[in-house]
This record gives structure tokens, C-alpha cells and sequence, in this order.
């Protein structure tokens, strides 16, 4: 680590609850030094998640105190720790969300390891890239693929991972109809892949200017969150954490439709009538994360298939009001923090 400083600038999570009590701190803390198998990465972009949200006010229970969010890193490694050798000082790496499985259980060992009980999670188990410098094991650091800016990359490694497991998960038929039922970050990035593979998308969210997006993306229709679609609907992808919108989904569906429900948090759902909304073999999928091989499938896909990134800068400085901005729905595409 010769040359490199030895503090650095890192948000923490250190009272969490709403954005408007002031839940994070901007400190100055040591930079970390890579354990054996880990990389040091110097942070040039980190996303700001929707996860990154629920963390900071305390939707998802702290399992860290003071932990340092974020988990859509672009950095450059900058030091290696002992017995790393497939990446050198100044790879270009994605850190993101999945952080660490067992590789034992029955979930890892068939190829199911977002659903690994020992599971750990960057931003959330240890410090994300709300800072200028982060660590992650090398087994878990991501290459990325070239024809994007840092700060197009950036909302790739969570937004578009989960959003491209959740696409599987809703298991939308060859030339099907697909619903997406709000529009953020990871909503616009999933309508172009399944645009691109031939999917009807048909998006509903509360925001005139997401529905605008919408349209410009290929959409062939865009209307209020709870509005039905024109037509019915053979899948459907929740992204918005607003457990009322499964209902309207679900009646959105034709009889054996799909939802899936992409977020790692969701309010409470109303009771369901299982005539209007589940009968016809309609059912519910939640999605948990993704795996390394979805990973690698994903940026292979946004590789050879151009994604247009619809992205909002905030200097790190300004993480506590891009959280703001998130948590209010002014954000029209994926948020990013420019840290180097």
C-alpha cells in the first residue's frame, strides 16, 4: 500500500431511521488494508441502491453497526492481499452486492448460492463504496465489460444484476407480455433486456417523467402504478417496495402469469382473494439476490448488447441527499455517487 493515504472520506450508518433524522455520518476513517484473498479498490463510482436506502433507515436490520454503505462499486485495484493472482494493481473491477458464500451448503453446491445461509453482503455484513477506498475477495470482484462510462457501469452491478435474475424468475414466454410496475434504476435497465429479446413491456409507476422514459426506451405502453395494462399480461417484475401494487399485478395477469418481486424489501401486502388474484395458476416469485453466474451473464449481455443508462450524479459528498432524493422519487434512473 506504499503511496496510498492512509484516512479516507466514508459515510456510516450510525442512527438509523428516516432520511430526514439524519441517519448517516461523513467521517474520516483509516483506509482499510486487503486481508489475504482480498482487493483494495480505489472508488471511482459507487450506485446508490434502493438497498442502500432500506439499510440507512433501518428497513433491513442492522447487521453491522456503522456500517459504510454501497454495493455498486467501479474502482481500480490498487493493492492486492496475499494470494491473490487473478487480478493485478490497476484492474478496472465491479464490486457488488454478493460478498460471500460457504461453497458448502446444498444452496452453493447447486449453483443456488444467493440463497446461501452464510451469505454476506457489501454495504450491509461489511463497508461498501460510500467511501474512497473499499476491500472485497477477489473471488467476488466482477470484470466489466468495455463501451460504458464509470458512471454507466456503476448501476450495472446491482440495478441491472437483480433486475436480470428477476427477468428469470418471472419466466416471461418466448414473444410474451411483460408488466413492470415502477421504473427506477433497475426497471429501466430490465424493460431493454427483455425489449431486446423480444418481450412486449407494458410499464406502470407513479412518476410522468419515468412513464416518459419509459416510452423513450421502447415501452409500448406506460401508465399510473395501479392502472391496469392494456392488454393482459403473461409475467410481471414488482421493483417498486410498495406492497399494494401485488394486487393490481396480480389481476394484471393472464391465467398462468408470473410475478416476481425484485426488491429485498416490501411493505406490507393486503390480504389476497384467491378467485380474483391467484386462481388460473397465477403465482408469486420473490427474487434473493443473484448468483456470480448470473453475474458474469449479465455484463457478458450488456457487453454485446448496448444498454442505454440513465443515470443522476451526486459528488460523494452529497450521499445523504441522493438518499434523500431516492427515498422522494426525484431520482429519474439510477443515482451514483463520483468519488475519484
Amino acid at each position: 500500500m506504499t503511496n496510498l493515504p492512509t484516512t479516507m472520506t466514508a459515510w456510516r450508518v450510525t442512527r438509523p431511521g428516516p432520511m430526514a433524522s439524519g441517519p448517516l455520518d461523513r467521517s474520516t476513517v483509516p483506509v482499510p488494508h486487503p486481508a489475504a484473498g482480498e482487493l483494495l479498490v480505489r472508488v471511482v463510482v459507487c450506485g446508490v441502491c434502493r438497498t442502500d436506502l432500506h439499510v440507512a433507515e433501518g428497513d433491513l436490520p442492522v447487521h453491522r453497526p456503522g456500517v459504510t454503505p454501497g454495493h455498486e462499486v467501479v474502482g481500480e485495484v490498487v493493492a492486492l492481499g496475499d494470494g491473490v493472482t487473478d487480478f493485478g494493481a490497476g484492474d478496472r473491477v465491479g464490486v457488488a452486492w454478493l460478498r460471500g458464500t460457504c461453497g458448502r451448503c446444498r444452496y452453493c453446491l447447486r449453483g443456488r448460492e444467493n440463497l446461501c445461509p452464510e451469505s454476506r453482503y457489501t454495504g450491509w455484513d461489511a463497508d461498501g463504496g460510500y467511501a474512497e477506498f473499499a476491500v472485497v475477495p477477489a473471488a467476488y470482484a466482477l470484470p466489466l465489460p468495455g463501451g460504458y462510462s464509470d458512471d454507466e457501469l456503476a448501476p450495472l452491478l446491482c440495478a441491472g444484476l437483480i433486475g436480470y435474475h428477476a427477468l428469470a424468475r418471472a419466466d416471461v414466454p418466448e414473444g410474451g407480455r411483460l408488466g413492470i410496475y415502477g421504473f427506477g434504476g433497475s426497471a429501466h435497465l430490465t424493460a431493454q433486456v427483455a425489449i431486446a429479446r423480444g418481450a412486449t413491456v407494458h410499464v406502470m409507476t407513479r412518476s410522468a417523467e419515468a412513464r416518459k422514459l419509459a416510452l423513450e426506451l421502447g415501452a409500448v405502453s406506460a401508465g399510473d402504478a395501479a392502472a391496469p395494462p392494456p392488454e393482459p399480461l403473461d409475467s410481471a417484475i414488482l421493483f417498486a417496495p410498495a406492497g399494494e401494487l401485488v394486487l393490481p399485478a396480480l389481476e394484471a395477469l393472464d391465467r398462468g402469469g408470473t410475478l416476481a418481486i425484485a426488491g429485498i424489501h416490501l411493505s406490507d401486502v393486503p390480504p389476497l382473494n384467491y378467485q380474483q388474484h391467484l386462481f388460473q395458476e397465477r403465482q408469486v416469485r420473490s427474487v434473493t439476490a443473484n448468483t456470480r453466474a448470473d453475474a458474469r451473464e449479465f455484463l457478458t449481455f450488456a457487453g454485446t448488447h448496448h444498454l442505454s443508462v440513465s443515470t443522476v450524479p451526486y459528488a460523494l459528498a452529497e450521499a445523504d441527499q441522493a438518499l434523500e432524493d431516492l427515498a422522494a422519487d426525484r431520482v429519474n434512473g439510477a443515482a451514483v455517487l463520483r468519488v475519484s
